[in-house]
Protein backbone atom coordinates (compact mmCIF):
# COMPACT_ATOMS: atom_id res chain seq x y z
CA UNK A 1 0.00 0.00 0.00
CA UNK A 2 1.53 3.29 -1.10
CA UNK A 3 1.53 6.38 1.10
CA UNK A 4 -2.09 7.41 1.59
CA UNK A 5 -2.38 11.09 0.69
CA UNK A 6 -5.36 11.22 -1.66
CA UNK A 7 -8.67 9.80 -0.39
CA UNK A 8 -11.71 9.27 -2.57
CA UNK A 9 -15.10 9.17 -0.83
CA UNK A 10 -18.20 7.97 -2.68
CA UNK A 11 -21.51 9.06 -1.16
CA UNK A 12 -22.11 12.50 0.36
CA UNK A 13 -24.68 11.56 2.99
CA UNK A 14 -23.93 12.15 6.66
CA UNK A 15 -21.51 9.21 6.76
CA UNK A 16 -19.62 10.02 3.56
CA UNK A 17 -19.36 13.70 4.43
CA UNK A 18 -18.15 12.76 7.92
CA UNK A 19 -15.43 10.48 6.53
CA UNK A 20 -14.34 13.26 4.17
CA UNK A 21 -14.08 15.62 7.16
CA UNK A 22 -12.00 13.10 9.15
CA UNK A 23 -9.57 12.52 6.27
CA UNK A 24 -9.19 16.23 5.47
CA UNK A 25 -8.68 17.07 9.15
CA UNK A 26 -5.79 14.60 9.10
CA UNK A 27 -4.26 16.51 6.17
CA UNK A 28 -5.32 14.23 3.30
CA UNK A 29 -6.51 15.50 -0.04
CA UNK A 30 -10.14 14.36 -0.43
CA UNK A 31 -12.24 13.92 -3.55
CA UNK A 32 -15.95 13.65 -2.70
CA UNK A 33 -18.38 12.17 -5.22
CA UNK A 34 -22.12 11.72 -5.13
CA UNK A 35 -24.39 10.65 -7.97
CA UNK A 36 -26.20 13.91 -7.33
CA UNK A 37 -23.55 16.61 -7.35
CA UNK A 38 -25.96 18.95 -5.55
CA UNK A 39 -25.91 16.55 -2.57
CA UNK A 40 -22.11 16.74 -2.39
CA UNK A 41 -22.15 20.55 -2.64
CA UNK A 42 -24.81 20.67 0.09
CA UNK A 43 -22.65 18.38 2.27
CA UNK A 44 -19.72 20.75 1.82
CA UNK A 45 -21.91 23.71 2.82
CA UNK A 46 -23.00 21.85 5.97
CA UNK A 47 -19.40 21.00 6.76
CA UNK A 48 -18.47 24.67 6.44
CA UNK A 49 -21.15 25.52 9.01
CA UNK A 50 -19.95 22.76 11.35
CA UNK A 51 -16.37 24.04 11.13
CA UNK A 52 -17.54 27.61 11.74
CA UNK A 53 -19.13 26.43 15.00
CA UNK A 54 -15.91 24.65 15.99
CA UNK A 55 -13.96 27.87 15.39
CA UNK A 56 -16.47 29.80 17.48
CA UNK A 57 -16.07 27.29 20.31
CA UNK A 58 -12.27 27.55 19.90
CA UNK A 59 -11.97 23.83 19.12
CA UNK A 60 -10.04 24.62 15.92
CA UNK A 61 -8.38 27.73 14.52
CA UNK A 62 -9.74 29.64 11.55
CA UNK A 63 -6.65 28.62 9.59
CA UNK A 64 -7.37 24.93 10.32
CA UNK A 65 -10.97 25.44 9.16
CA UNK A 66 -9.75 26.88 5.87
CA UNK A 67 -7.18 24.11 5.45
CA UNK A 68 -9.83 21.39 5.91
CA UNK A 69 -12.21 22.95 3.37
CA UNK A 70 -9.40 23.56 0.88
CA UNK A 71 -8.50 19.86 0.92
CA UNK A 72 -12.00 18.66 -0.11
CA UNK A 73 -13.00 18.78 -3.78
CA UNK A 74 -16.50 17.88 -4.97
CA UNK A 75 -16.64 16.05 -8.31
CA UNK A 76 -19.37 14.61 -10.51
CA UNK A 77 -17.20 12.14 -12.41
CA UNK A 78 -15.72 8.93 -10.97
CA UNK A 79 -12.77 9.32 -13.33
CA UNK A 80 -11.48 11.95 -10.90
CA UNK A 81 -10.44 9.05 -8.65
CA UNK A 82 -7.67 8.01 -11.06
CA UNK A 83 -4.97 9.30 -8.70
CA UNK A 84 -6.57 8.19 -5.39
CA UNK A 85 -4.57 6.08 -2.96
CA UNK A 86 -7.69 4.86 -1.15
CA UNK A 87 -11.36 5.00 -2.13
CA UNK A 88 -14.01 4.52 0.56
CA UNK A 89 -17.59 3.78 -0.47
CA UNK A 90 -20.41 5.04 1.78
CA UNK A 91 -23.54 4.59 -0.31
CA UNK A 92 -26.87 2.76 0.09
CA UNK A 93 -26.72 -0.69 1.76
CA UNK A 94 -27.53 -2.61 -1.42
CA UNK A 95 -25.01 -5.29 -2.32
CA UNK A 96 -25.74 -5.27 -6.05
CA UNK A 97 -25.32 -1.50 -6.33
CA UNK A 98 -22.08 -1.61 -4.33
CA UNK A 99 -20.65 -4.50 -6.38
CA UNK A 100 -21.39 -2.69 -9.63
CA UNK A 101 -19.66 0.41 -8.28
CA UNK A 102 -16.48 -1.45 -7.33
CA UNK A 103 -16.44 -3.33 -10.65
CA UNK A 104 -16.50 0.02 -12.46
CA UNK A 105 -13.93 1.62 -10.13
CA UNK A 106 -11.28 -0.96 -10.99
CA UNK A 107 -11.02 0.37 -14.54
CA UNK A 108 -10.42 3.90 -13.19
CA UNK A 109 -8.12 3.68 -10.18
CA UNK A 110 -4.43 2.76 -10.11
CA UNK A 111 -3.28 -0.83 -9.67
CA UNK A 112 -2.19 -0.18 -6.08
CA UNK A 113 -5.20 1.90 -5.00
CA UNK A 114 -7.02 0.38 -2.02
CA UNK A 115 -10.78 -0.08 -2.32
CA UNK A 116 -12.84 0.00 0.87
CA UNK A 117 -16.46 -0.31 1.89
CA UNK A 118 -18.09 1.37 4.88
CA UNK A 119 -20.84 -1.26 5.01
CA UNK A 120 -22.26 -2.02 8.46
CA UNK A 121 -23.96 -5.30 7.62
CA UNK A 122 -23.04 -6.72 4.20
CA UNK A 123 -20.41 -9.37 3.48
CA UNK A 124 -17.05 -7.74 2.77
CA UNK A 125 -15.91 -10.97 1.10
CA UNK A 126 -18.88 -10.89 -1.27
CA UNK A 127 -18.19 -7.23 -2.13
CA UNK A 128 -14.50 -8.01 -2.71
CA UNK A 129 -15.49 -10.69 -5.22
CA UNK A 130 -16.67 -7.92 -7.57
CA UNK A 131 -13.04 -6.88 -8.02
CA UNK A 132 -10.55 -8.65 -10.28
CA UNK A 133 -7.81 -7.71 -7.80
CA UNK A 134 -9.74 -8.56 -4.63
CA UNK A 135 -6.61 -8.65 -2.45
CA UNK A 136 -6.71 -4.82 -2.27
CA UNK A 137 -10.25 -4.76 -0.88
CA UNK A 138 -11.11 -4.17 2.79
CA UNK A 139 -13.97 -3.10 5.06
CA UNK A 140 -13.50 0.18 6.97
CA UNK A 141 -16.63 0.72 9.03
CA UNK A 142 -16.95 4.15 10.68
CA UNK A 143 -19.65 4.96 13.21
CA UNK A 144 -21.99 7.92 12.84
CA UNK A 145 -21.12 10.76 13.24
CA UNK A 146 -17.68 9.82 11.91
CA UNK A 147 -15.84 12.95 13.14
CA UNK A 148 -17.04 12.39 16.73
CA UNK A 149 -17.13 8.61 17.12
CA UNK A 150 -13.62 7.27 17.75
CA UNK A 151 -14.21 3.62 16.79
CA UNK A 152 -13.59 2.19 13.32
CA UNK A 153 -14.05 -1.52 12.56
CA UNK A 154 -11.50 -2.90 10.09
CA UNK A 155 -12.82 -6.00 8.32
CA UNK A 156 -10.56 -7.97 5.99
CA UNK A 157 -12.31 -10.00 3.32
CA UNK A 158 -11.26 -13.60 2.83
CA UNK A 159 -9.24 -12.36 -0.16
CA UNK A 160 -7.61 -9.30 1.53
CA UNK A 161 -3.82 -9.16 1.55
CA UNK A 162 -2.67 -9.50 5.18
CA UNK A 163 -0.31 -6.51 4.92
CA UNK A 164 -3.28 -4.30 4.03
CA UNK A 165 -4.82 -4.84 7.47
CA UNK A 166 -1.75 -3.49 9.28
CA UNK A 167 -1.44 -0.57 6.85
CA UNK A 168 -5.10 0.31 7.38
CA UNK A 169 -4.69 0.22 11.16
CA UNK A 170 -1.67 2.52 10.88
CA UNK A 171 -3.62 4.94 8.69
CA UNK A 172 -6.60 5.08 11.06
CA UNK A 173 -4.31 5.57 14.05
CA UNK A 174 -2.72 8.51 12.21
CA UNK A 175 -6.26 9.89 11.79
CA UNK A 176 -6.59 9.68 15.61
CA UNK A 177 -9.24 6.96 15.43
CA UNK A 178 -9.46 3.76 17.50
CA UNK A 179 -9.42 0.87 15.01
CA UNK A 180 -10.36 -2.72 15.86
CA UNK A 181 -10.13 -5.79 13.63
CA UNK A 182 -13.22 -7.93 13.08
CA UNK A 183 -13.81 -11.19 11.25
CA UNK A 184 -16.11 -10.84 8.24
CA UNK A 185 -19.26 -12.23 9.86
CA UNK A 186 -22.72 -10.63 10.14
CA UNK A 187 -22.75 -7.45 12.22
CA UNK A 188 -18.94 -7.58 12.67
CA UNK A 189 -18.35 -6.71 16.37
CA UNK A 190 -20.68 -3.93 17.50
CA UNK A 191 -23.84 -4.67 15.52
CA UNK A 192 -23.57 -8.34 16.46
CA UNK A 193 -22.88 -7.99 20.18
CA UNK A 194 -25.35 -5.10 20.71
CA UNK A 195 -28.37 -7.01 19.40
CA UNK A 196 -29.56 -8.22 22.85
CA UNK A 197 -29.52 -4.64 24.17
CA UNK A 198 -32.50 -4.03 21.90
CA UNK A 199 -33.85 -7.55 21.41
CA UNK A 200 -34.07 -8.60 25.05
CA UNK A 201 -35.53 -5.24 26.08
CA UNK A 202 -38.23 -5.67 23.44
CA UNK A 203 -38.87 -9.23 24.64
CA UNK A 204 -39.26 -8.02 28.24
CA UNK A 205 -41.78 -5.42 27.05
CA UNK A 206 -43.71 -7.97 24.96
CA UNK A 207 -43.99 -10.23 28.00
CA UNK A 208 -45.68 -7.36 29.83
CA UNK A 209 -43.04 -7.20 32.54
CA UNK A 210 -42.48 -3.45 32.19
CA UNK A 211 -43.16 -0.49 29.91
CA UNK A 212 -40.63 1.28 27.71
CA UNK A 213 -39.78 3.96 30.27
CA UNK A 214 -39.33 1.50 33.14
CA UNK A 215 -37.01 -0.70 31.10
CA UNK A 216 -34.95 2.31 30.01
CA UNK A 217 -34.69 3.59 33.58
CA UNK A 218 -33.61 0.17 34.86
CA UNK A 219 -30.81 -0.03 32.30
CA UNK A 220 -29.62 3.50 33.05
CA UNK A 221 -30.06 3.57 36.83
CA UNK A 222 -28.77 0.09 37.66
CA UNK A 223 -26.32 -0.33 34.78
CA UNK A 224 -25.00 3.16 34.25
CA UNK A 225 -25.82 3.27 30.54
CA UNK A 226 -26.23 6.79 29.14
CA UNK A 227 -29.33 5.81 27.16
CA UNK A 228 -31.85 3.03 27.57
CA UNK A 229 -32.59 0.68 24.65
CA UNK A 230 -35.87 2.35 23.66
CA UNK A 231 -34.37 5.84 23.86
CA UNK A 232 -31.46 4.65 21.74
CA UNK A 233 -33.66 2.94 19.15
CA UNK A 234 -35.69 6.15 18.87
CA UNK A 235 -32.45 8.08 18.44
CA UNK A 236 -31.09 5.70 15.75
CA UNK A 237 -34.47 5.39 14.02
CA UNK A 238 -36.70 2.34 14.30
CA UNK A 239 -36.60 1.82 10.54
CA UNK A 240 -32.78 1.68 10.57
CA UNK A 241 -32.51 -0.46 13.71
CA UNK A 242 -35.18 -2.90 12.54
CA UNK A 243 -33.52 -3.23 9.12
CA UNK A 244 -30.15 -4.05 10.72
CA UNK A 245 -31.80 -6.59 13.06
CA UNK A 246 -33.61 -8.27 10.16
CA UNK A 247 -30.40 -8.29 8.09
CA UNK A 248 -28.33 -9.86 10.89
CA UNK A 249 -31.08 -12.45 11.58
CA UNK A 250 -31.17 -13.49 7.92
CA UNK A 251 -27.36 -13.50 7.62
CA UNK A 252 -27.11 -15.85 10.62
CA UNK A 253 -29.42 -18.34 8.89
CA UNK A 254 -32.29 -17.36 11.21
CA UNK A 255 -30.53 -18.12 14.48
CA UNK A 256 -33.21 -17.37 17.16
CA UNK A 257 -30.63 -15.39 19.16
CA UNK A 258 -31.04 -12.57 16.61
CA UNK A 259 -34.77 -12.84 15.99
CA UNK A 260 -36.45 -9.48 15.29
CA UNK A 261 -39.40 -8.19 17.30
CA UNK A 262 -42.97 -7.69 16.08
CA UNK A 263 -43.16 -4.58 18.26
CA UNK A 264 -40.27 -2.97 16.43
CA UNK A 265 -41.63 -4.09 13.04
CA UNK A 266 -44.98 -2.48 13.82
CA UNK A 267 -43.39 0.79 14.97
CA UNK A 268 -41.41 0.92 11.72
CA UNK A 269 -44.56 0.14 9.67
CA UNK A 270 -46.55 2.81 11.50
CA UNK A 271 -43.91 5.41 10.72
CA UNK A 272 -43.19 5.80 14.45
CA UNK A 273 -39.49 5.97 13.77
CA UNK A 274 -38.37 7.91 16.82
CA UNK A 275 -37.00 11.41 17.28
CA UNK A 276 -36.88 12.16 13.57
CA UNK A 277 -40.66 11.73 13.28
CA UNK A 278 -41.61 13.03 16.74
CA UNK A 279 -42.92 9.64 17.82
CA UNK A 280 -41.39 6.23 18.34
CA UNK A 281 -41.48 4.25 21.54
CA UNK A 282 -42.01 7.66 23.09
CA UNK A 283 -44.31 10.44 21.96
CA UNK A 284 -41.92 13.40 22.10
CA UNK A 285 -44.76 15.86 22.60
CA UNK A 286 -46.28 14.23 25.68
CA UNK A 287 -44.18 11.38 27.12
CA UNK A 288 -41.04 13.18 28.27
CA UNK A 289 -42.12 13.41 31.91
CA UNK A 290 -43.21 9.77 32.31
CA UNK A 291 -42.00 8.05 35.47
CA UNK A 292 -40.85 4.47 35.95
CA UNK A 293 -43.64 2.25 37.34
CA UNK A 294 -41.68 -0.69 38.75
CA UNK A 295 -39.81 -1.47 41.98
CA UNK A 296 -36.05 -1.45 42.42
CA UNK A 297 -36.00 -5.26 42.62
CA UNK A 298 -37.82 -5.47 39.28
CA UNK A 299 -35.38 -2.95 37.80
CA UNK A 300 -32.42 -5.08 38.92
CA UNK A 301 -34.03 -8.20 37.43
CA UNK A 302 -34.61 -6.44 34.08
CA UNK A 303 -31.10 -5.02 33.94
CA UNK A 304 -29.45 -8.32 34.80
CA UNK A 305 -31.45 -10.15 32.14
CA UNK A 306 -30.29 -7.71 29.44
CA UNK A 307 -26.74 -7.65 30.80
CA UNK A 308 -26.25 -11.42 30.89
CA UNK A 309 -27.46 -11.66 27.27
CA UNK A 310 -24.93 -8.99 26.25
CA UNK A 311 -22.13 -10.73 28.14
CA UNK A 312 -23.07 -14.05 26.52
CA UNK A 313 -22.92 -12.47 23.07
CA UNK A 314 -19.55 -10.84 23.74
CA UNK A 315 -18.00 -14.02 25.15
CA UNK A 316 -19.39 -16.06 22.26
CA UNK A 317 -17.83 -13.60 19.80
CA UNK A 318 -14.51 -14.25 21.50
CA UNK A 319 -15.15 -18.02 21.47
CA UNK A 320 -15.80 -17.87 17.71
CA UNK A 321 -12.72 -15.67 17.17
CA UNK A 322 -14.70 -12.77 15.72
CA UNK A 323 -12.15 -10.44 17.34
CA UNK A 324 -9.63 -10.34 20.16
CA UNK A 325 -10.82 -9.72 23.70
CA UNK A 326 -9.13 -6.32 23.68
CA UNK A 327 -10.88 -5.29 20.46
CA UNK A 328 -14.28 -6.61 21.64
CA UNK A 329 -14.00 -4.57 24.83
CA UNK A 330 -12.83 -1.45 22.99
CA UNK A 331 -15.53 -1.78 20.34
CA UNK A 332 -18.43 -1.81 22.80
CA UNK A 333 -17.07 1.04 24.91
CA UNK A 334 -15.97 3.28 22.03
CA UNK A 335 -18.55 2.29 19.41
CA UNK A 336 -21.75 2.36 21.51
CA UNK A 337 -20.49 3.99 24.73
CA UNK A 338 -21.11 1.06 27.07
CA UNK A 339 -19.94 1.92 30.60
CA UNK A 340 -17.71 -1.17 30.83
CA UNK A 341 -16.31 -3.86 28.59
CA UNK A 342 -18.78 -6.76 28.59
CA UNK A 343 -16.22 -9.52 29.15
CA UNK A 344 -14.77 -7.56 32.08
CA UNK A 345 -18.32 -7.12 33.35
CA UNK A 346 -18.78 -10.89 33.13
CA UNK A 347 -15.65 -11.47 35.22
CA UNK A 348 -16.91 -8.95 37.75
CA UNK A 349 -20.31 -10.66 38.06
CA UNK A 350 -18.71 -14.12 37.88
CA UNK A 351 -19.05 -16.47 34.92
CA UNK A 352 -20.70 -19.01 37.22
CA UNK A 353 -23.38 -16.34 37.83
CA UNK A 354 -23.69 -15.81 34.06
CA UNK A 355 -24.06 -19.53 33.43
CA UNK A 356 -26.74 -19.83 36.13
CA UNK A 357 -28.72 -16.84 34.80
CA UNK A 358 -28.66 -18.10 31.23
CA UNK A 359 -29.64 -21.62 32.26
CA UNK A 360 -32.54 -20.23 34.31
CA UNK A 361 -33.81 -18.36 31.23
CA UNK A 362 -33.36 -21.42 29.03
CA UNK A 363 -35.26 -23.61 31.52
CA UNK A 364 -38.16 -21.15 31.51
CA UNK A 365 -38.41 -20.65 27.72
CA UNK A 366 -36.64 -23.66 26.19
CA UNK A 367 -35.54 -21.34 23.37
CA UNK A 368 -32.13 -21.49 21.74
CA UNK A 369 -31.75 -17.70 22.07
CA UNK A 370 -30.83 -18.36 25.73
CA UNK A 371 -28.14 -20.96 25.05
CA UNK A 372 -25.02 -20.38 27.10
CA UNK A 373 -21.72 -19.87 25.28
CA UNK A 374 -19.35 -22.84 25.67
CA UNK A 375 -16.65 -20.39 26.78
CA UNK A 376 -18.81 -19.15 29.67
CA UNK A 377 -19.32 -22.79 30.71
CA UNK A 378 -15.56 -23.39 30.53
CA UNK A 379 -14.78 -20.33 32.63
CA UNK A 380 -17.60 -21.12 35.08
CA UNK A 381 -16.19 -24.63 35.56
CA UNK A 382 -12.76 -23.14 36.33
CA UNK A 383 -14.33 -20.95 39.01
CA UNK A 384 -16.11 -23.94 40.57
CA UNK A 385 -13.07 -26.25 40.53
Amino acid sequence: MRKTEHIGVIGAGSMGAGIAQVAATAGCKVTLFDQQKSAAISALDKLSSILDRLVKKERISNDKRNDILSLITVVDDLNQFHSADLVIEAIVEDIDIKKKLFFNLESIVAEDCVLATNTSSLSVTDLASSCEKSSRFIGIHFFNPAPLMPLVEVIPALQTDSSLVENTLDLLNSWEKIPVVAKDTPGFIVNRIARPFYGEALRIYEEGLADFKSIDEAIKTIGGFKMGPFELMDFIGNDVNYAVTASVFKAFYYDPRYKPSFTQKQHAEAGWLGRKTGRGYYNYESDLDLKSSISNDQSVEIFERVLVMLINEAVDALFLKIASEKDIELAMMKGVNYPKGLISWGREKGFDWCEQKLDELYNIYHEDRYRCSPLIRKWAAEIKS
